[in-house]
This record gives structure tokens, sequence and C-alpha cells, in this order.
């Protein structure tokens, strides 16, 4: 299953590839685009990629976290193109015999993803400026 997609996310399809009577505990995160104070009006943020390399390192995080949490299963999902704000880019759902087993991978997950996953993104403002936006989280206007 790739882990990339162009298409809206669905919460219900990836708890279903996570879900079995013997994993008590399930945890979802979505991260979604956002237009906050600190943002300057962002209406959107344009995902990309070199869809082969984050395809590979996906698999390879995915591979890491299960010999963390082996008994853990984890599905991701990270959509390409523009994203409005309100809409959500990330999600990943985890589900383990146990909450906390689940927690701990799910946000493991969710950091190794913005430490190890070469996803480019720019935001998109109301007055038209564009803005990437490292992976360390600092924007540098273009």
């Amino acid at each position: 299953m790739p882990y990339l997609t162009r298409d809206p996310l669905s919460v219900e399809r990836l708890v279903a590839e996570v879900s079995a009577p013997e994993r008590g505990g399930t945890c979802v995160f979505l991260g979604t685009v956002r237009n906050g104070p600190e943002e300057q009006g962002v209406t959107a943020i344009e995902y990309s990629a070199y869809e082969a390399m984050v395809e590979a390192e996906f698999g390879r995080l995915l591979a890491d976290a299960g010999g963390r949490w082996p008994q853990a299963r984890i599905a991701v999902r990270h959509r390409l193109g523009t994203i409005p704000s309100g809409e959500a880019s990330i999600a990943i759902a985890v589900a383990a015999p146990h909450r906390a087993e689940a927690f701990e991978a799910c946000r493991f997950v969710i950091e190794e993803v913005k430490r190890r996953i070469p996803v480019w993104k720019k935001e998109l403002r109301v007055d038209g400026t564009e803005t990437w936006v490292d992976p360390s989280g600092r924007p540098s206007h273009v």
C-alpha cells in the first residue's frame, strides 16, 4: 500500500488496516493545514516530493517502529498536492495490545516523519505570496 496519496485521507480506512481483536488500544493522529495568527493568512499548503525516495523512507521508518513495537500495527498516509487550510495532510493510525504502546508508536512515527521524510511544503497565503518551509520548520520567503 502506498504511503503517498493525492486523495483526501480516510481515517476509517487507516483504522481498518490496523484493527484486530487483540489490539485494544488505537491511536489516530491527523496533521491538518492550519491558518492561525502565526501562519499569516495561509490558505493552503502545496506538498511535493521525490515519490520513490519518500515511499522507501516511509518503509524504513515503519520497519523501525515495528522493531520497537512488534505487536503494534501502523498505517500512514501523507498527501501531496495543494491541501486547503483545515484539511488533513497526514494521518497515522496505530493499534497495539495496550494504549501506552499505541500512543508511543504514534508519537514516534510523527516525530520521525518530521525528521526523516523529505516532503517539501510551500505555504500559499491570502495575499498571493508563497513561502517554502524547510524541514526544521523555519520559513524562507520566496
